[in-house]
């Protein structure tokens, strides 16, 4: 069988040690890439992915009640699904304008302060990679040029070989 070779079991403290919070700065966020041999470039780049998928309201609740680097008209649109308490497990997409598609749409909402993720937002707050994202949000190949590579440095990371771990049937879970 083909395939990447992954753990038979998942660790959240892992996970948790490894993936960055949706409510860290900039430099954390580029440390912890630093830290895995991943440019700030792979950073923006791989940050991309969220333009498909949903989040849990309790990932972003603190950010649209109480950050002032997001547009109004997009929180208030995001708060009729997350109420100040409770609703932790309410889903919001991560890209508003174009939810299920892979395309550079949720660089363009970084420009105009609609990131979910406080996170994201930092990518376009006035820093060191406003520039990349703005690029990337006028243009979609480049994005998908340095997306893929960056996936595939990022697959690299510390792979498994040899009898270690398992070629998954079914990606979701374990054989």
């Amino acid at each position: 069988m083909l395939g990447r070779r992954d753990s038979p079991t998942a660790s959240l403290s892992a996970a948790n040690n490894n993936i960055p919070s949706p409510a860290s700065s900039l430099s954390t966020l580029i440390s912890s890439f630093q830290a895995h041999g991943l440019s700030t470039k792979d950073l923006v780049a791989l940050s991309g992915a969220h333009t498909i998928g949903q989040s849990r309201c309790a990932f972003f609740r603190t950010r649209i009640y109480n950050e002032s680097n997001i547009n109004a008209g997009f929180a208030t649109s995001v708060k009729a699904n997350c109420p100040s308490a409770g609703g932790d497990n309410n889903l919001s997409p991560l890209d508003s304008v174009t939810p299920t598609t892979f395309d550079n749409k949720y660089y363009a909402n970084l420009k105009i302060q609609k990131g979910l993720f406080h996170s994201d937002q930092q990518l376009f707050n006035g820093g060191s990679t406003d520039s990349q994202v703005t690029a990337y949000s006028t243009n979609q190949n480049s994005f998908f040029t340095d997306f893929t590579a960056a996936m595939v440095k990022m697959g690299n990371i510390s792979p498994l070989t040899g009898n270690s771990g398992q070629i998954r049937r079914n990606c979701r879970k374990a054989n």
